[in-house]
């Protein structure tokens, strides 16, 4: 084995306890014994027994033997998950905490935005290293395909889900399940099955057999892999240049799972899969002199994510090698970008699953000067940022209405456009209206008396009293000095407007029952005035209701996703406006409906570039709500608004270079007001 980093010199001769029951402990351990005084072995879900002459203890015997190191000795990304399990621990009682290579396990990171200082390959480099080679070998996980949880091990989480679902309950499965794969992994590279059948006979599993647990894995986490699309063209533009492609894999997946896993990436053009399973060794025993059988290794070239098992043993077999950054790679050399201390639940680690498999697709980050992360379409931008947040909104919406049984559910115009869509995909579709309301047009026919135009004036107009006359009323009119001059006026004008809009509303379907309304931040006026057009009771449901003390006395029903309380330490209130910007639709906003109860707009004052764009935005909105739906089917997702929040002010810290997204303009023309969204970025 190579020497031990200098950084353990000071622990010679000290109490140490080894983090690792795999293949690589059992090869260390003997200089680990020379100069260390071995306490005994941990692992992740066994507390006792023995195993390569040493005992296996639980952390917390490792603190009562008054251990001064826990040496981890496994691959950095399983390093990453025991670290977050016992980091605190380690810290409590000043134990330090170091992988093989002598990296701290228990140092944070402080969340950066770009990846300065940190050495990786771009795109012309990497097809330079391979130029004059003949053959090119590619690692397939994380390197060409990636999952969209945080873990690996979250897919076990997932398949006991579905298992609940079906009325299956397996105690401890997902430790279960990663045991099994161990005890096979030190003398053999198992398939799934195997897996399953070791699992079955420790066990004594008996309502489900090895084979359909295997195929329910599988089956969930094909459905969570997607592919690293610019690598995967990478492997196509080598392939065009006449060189011969393999893959050289750990898994425990046959040949015929994994061809179905490079056609999801659109690769056919591989010579041969050198896979563990089908060999029974793995890249840090054997397959890479399976792989030299076939390609001689002076003319091959090695291709992955991992540091150990990807470069150092290609190299140590004389085949060359390139590392490129696994998702998990970026995230961490990037202090998790303040993500970190949000990531216990299952919906948590699938949240930045999403999240990392859209920003950190690409490897290629450091193509740059800057090495700024960059988001550079409009579809990313509501992917990343404002997706969860939106999808957990919906998801309370539903839950709410579900809970108090409403059979009328009418999302406003036009901020209840895309929650609409998203909300029947839950509900089903035709499970709500989507009802033709402005403010303009709500008080164009809702005010009734002198007392609601004095409300109405108190909502300051950002111009005159004959401009606010126009755009708030329709009337067009010199003479009076305040907008009270004019109420004859507008009382006739609200009386005919109140006609027409009751013909739009006779036209509804409603049932009978209660009627729950949406608006997204608003005081409460369109659904004041709206129960006068109606004549209903309503209960509104917003995503954030403004000045709920002021509004107090109109005695309007309102329940909102985001308290007033809470958002003094949120950053909602900062940022809502970029949320109203893009959850509009695509129409103009509605000023008032005809004798014949027919909408009539305003003129649209965005361009066609502006709403192609937030159309976009839209879109990947709705592709990580039907992704985070899918992977979520068979869990009940709970509401992490915080960590919704820090995706949210991420907007703020990235590079966005989306030009017509910068572009857009904040348009509230009750108000007669326009903010550039570059202002509020």
């Amino acid at each position: 084995m190579p020497d031990l980093p200098e950084v353990f010199r000071k622990y010679k001769n000290s109490r140490i306890a080894v983090y690792g029951l795999g293949a690589e402990t059992e090869k260390i351990l003997p200089e680990l014994e020379r100069r260390f005084q071995v306490a005994g072995l941990l692992d992740s879900y066994r507390e006792n027994g023995t195993m390569y002459g040493q005992s296996i203890i639980s952390v917390q015997k490792a603190v009562e033997e008054k251990v001064q190191l826990i040496l981890v000795v496994a691959r950095p990304g399983s390093c990453r998950a025991i670290a977050k399990r016992i980091r605190g621990l380690c810290m409590e009682h000043g134990i330090a905490l170091m992988d093989i290579r002598g990296r701290d396990l228990c140092s944070f990171q402080r969340a950066v935005y770009d990846f300065k200082g940190v050495q990786g390959i771009s795109i012309a480099q990497l097809f330079q290293a391979v130029e004059s080679m003949e053959a090119v070998s590619f690692d397939l996980f994380d390197t060409l395909i990636m999952r969209q949880v945080l873990f690996p091990t979250d897919i076990f989480d997932l398949v006991d889900c579905c298992l609940q679902t079906k009325g299956i309950f397996i105690k401890d499965f997902s430790e279960k399940r990663l045991e099994s794969e161990k005890r096979l992994s030190r003398t053999s590279a198992p398939t799934l099955t195997d897996i399953y059948i070791c699992m079955a006979e420790t066990y004594h599993i008996q309502d489900i057999s090895p084979q359909e647990l295997a195929e329910l894995e599988w089956e969930t986490d094909y459905n969570c892999l997607i592919p690293r699309e610019e690598m995967c063209e990478v492997v196509r533009r080598i392939d065009r240049a006449g060189k011969k492609i393999y893959i050289t894999s750990d898994t425990w997946y046959n040949r015929k799972q994994v061809e179905l896993l490079l056609k999801k990436c659109r690769i056919s053009c591989c010579r041969d899969l050198f896979l563990s399973c089908e060999h029974g060794t793995g890249k840090t025993q054997q397959l890479f002199s399976c792989l030299k059988e076939q390609v001689p290794a002076e003319s091959c070239i090695h291709i992955g994510d991992d540091e150990v098992a990807d470069v150092e043993y290609a190299r140590k077999n004389g085949v060359a090698a390139c590392r490129i950054y696994s998702g998990m790679d970026l995230l961490e050399m990037v202090g998790y970008l303040g993500l970190a201390d949000r990531l216990e639940g299952m919906e948590s680690r699938i949240k930045t699953g999403l999240f990392i498999s859209k920003l950190f697709n690409s490897p290629f980050q450091f193509e740059s000067e800057d090495r700024r992360i960059c988001v550079r379409n409009p579809s990313d931008i509501g992917y990343l940022f404002l997706a969860p947040l939106i999808s957990d909104f919906v998801f309370w919406f539903y839950g709410e209405i579900r809970k108090k049984q409403i059979p009328n559910v009418w999302f406003g115009a036009r901020d209840g456009f895309l929650i609409q869509k998203l909300y029947d995909d839950l509900a089903g579709e035709n499970a709500s209206v989507y009802f033709l309301i402005s403010r303009t047009a709500a008080v164009r026919a809702g005010v009734q008396s002198a007392d609601d135009i004095r409300y109405v004036d108190s909502m300051k107009f950002s111009g005159s009293i004959q401009e606010q006359l126009k755009e708030r009323f329709g009337i067009v009119m010199d003479g009076g000095n305040q907008l009270e001059d004019y109420t004859e006026e507008i009382l006739k004008r609200a009386a005919e407007n109140r006609i027409h809009y009751k013909r739009y509303i006779d036209g509804l379907d409603i049932k009978e029952g209660r009627t729950a309304f949406f608006d997204f931040v608003a005081k409460g006026t369109s659904q004041m005035f709206l129960e006068r057009l109606t004549e209903k009771h309503m209960t509104g449901f917003y995503f954030l209701q403004l000045e709920k003390e002021y509004m107090q006395d109109r005695k309007l029903d309102i329940v909102s996703f985001y308290e007033s309380e809470e958002t003094a330490d949120s950053v909602i209130y900062d940022n809502y406006y970029i949320l109203e910007t893009i959850l509009t639709s695509p129409d103009p906003s509605l000023m008032e409906f005809d004798e014949k109860g027919r909408p009539r707009y305003s003129v649209e004052g965005r361009s066609e570039k502006d709403i192609a764009c937030i159309r976009q935005v839209q879109e990947g909105i709705w592709n990580y709500f039907k992704a985070y739906r899918k992977l979520c089917r068979d869990i009940e997702p709970k509401i992490d608004r915080r960590l919704d929040e820090l995706f949210l002010i991420l907007i703020h810290h990235l590079s966005i270079q989306e030009r017509d997204f910068l572009a857009l303009v904040v348009e509230d023309p009750f108000f007669n007001r326009m903010t550039d969204i570059s202002d509020l970025i």
